[in-house]
């Protein structure tokens, strides 16, 4: 296909309350083309899983899509019925979470959830598909996947529980996967080997990915693209080593200044002061006007994305007309 596999656009998710509605997501935008990985990362409270759960369509009451469209291959799916969704999720859309055993069945053994799965979504018997699950234990990585086949999730290691799941999202073949945090609760060393793992397996199947995390170290690891996401809205999009080597957006810079470096001399990490604003106190203007170095009269009204070359840039000061008329007064 010549277009994108996905495609998000202004997607405004709200929590409706007797306040009336919070909004957590709002006009975010963004496409991932067929092979690619667009990295999404971000502060907790960023709405970066919450993107991901939107897409997949697991948006728990009170929580709504109040606007925005979500495209898959073209086609719209923010309004399919819940029936048509739980076809497209596994089929159409593998999702990878934080913790293993949300998406492992503690009383099943591995292998019949694999096998379930595989029957699920592709024509074949119950023999090939235990034969096809044994194969993909095998392509993450499991040792004896003809013996593990048949053991249960808690007689695995943390590390091998997550490439278990990693063989569930993908072995139906979607072309879309989504990974929520998938290395934050193991060690250093498991969590490049499942990034490495997770990286080779959806190139190797030709699969997009939308990997979520709060690790630019992660990102610029495994990403073709990144979104830095601040309060519901994307502050800055590009490719990852663009932005990783020369960020735009002062909440990016602060990101990057805040990972240490081997090359630098010992000093004190840099910090950007304050947190992420709650929903109920988000800034009308631009929402990092509060934590911004930067700030200037212009940021009271809410900056567009702007386009800067073959990146984005939600800030004024990439705005000619905006600073010259800060300049100005």
């Amino acid at each position: 296909m010549t277009g994108p596999l996905l495609s998000v656009r202004d997607l405004r998710v709200e929590f409706v309350t007797r306040k009336g509605p919070l909004v957590a997501l709002d006009g975010v935008s963004f496409d991932i083309a067929p092979g690619e990985v667009l990295g999404v990362v971000g502060e907790s409270g960023a709405g970066k899983s919450l993107t991901g759960l939107a897409i997949i369509g697991l948006l728990d009451p009170p929580g709504r899509i109040a606007g925005g469209e979500i495209s898959l291959a073209g086609k719209r799916i923010d309004s399919l019925p819940p029936a048509q969704m739980r076809d497209i999720r596994g089929r159409r859309i593998g999702i990878i979470f934080q913790d293993p055993m949300t998406s492992l069945n503690p009383l099943l053994r591995i292998g019949d959830q694999l096998t379930e799965t595989i029957l699920a979504h592709k024509s074949v018997g119950r023999r090939e598909a235990r034969e096809r699950a044994i194969a993909w234990l095998g392509e993450v990585g499991i040792p004896s996947p003809e013996k593990r086949i048949d053991g249960y999730p808690h007689e695995f290691s943390g590390g091998m529980r997550q490439r278990v799941v990693i063989a569930l999202a993908l072995c139906a073949e979607p072309a879309l996967v989504i990974a929520d945090e998938p290395t934050t609760a193991l060690d250093v060393s498991v969590q490049a080997q499942i990034i490495s793992v997770l990286k080779n397996l959806t190139r190797r199947h030709g699969a997009a990915v939308m990997l979520i995390t709060h690790d630019m170290g992660v990102i610029a690891e495994t990403a073709d693209r990144v979104a830095v996401m601040y309060a519901g809205r994307i502050a800055e999009v590009g490719e990852v080593h663009e932005v990783v080597r020369d960020p735009l957006h002062p909440y990016t810079q602060g990101l990057m200044a805040a990972i240490p470096t081997l090359e630098a001399p010992a000093r004190r990490l840099a910090q950007i002061p304050g947190a992420v604003p709650r929903l109920s106190a988000i800034p009308p203007g631009c929402a990092f006007a509060p934590r911004c170095p930067r700030v200037f009269a212009r940021c009271a009204e809410r900056p567009p994305l702007m386009a800067i070359g073959d990146r984005g840039a939600a800030c004024w000061l990439y705005d000619r007309a905006a600073v010259a008329l800060d300049v100005r007064t």
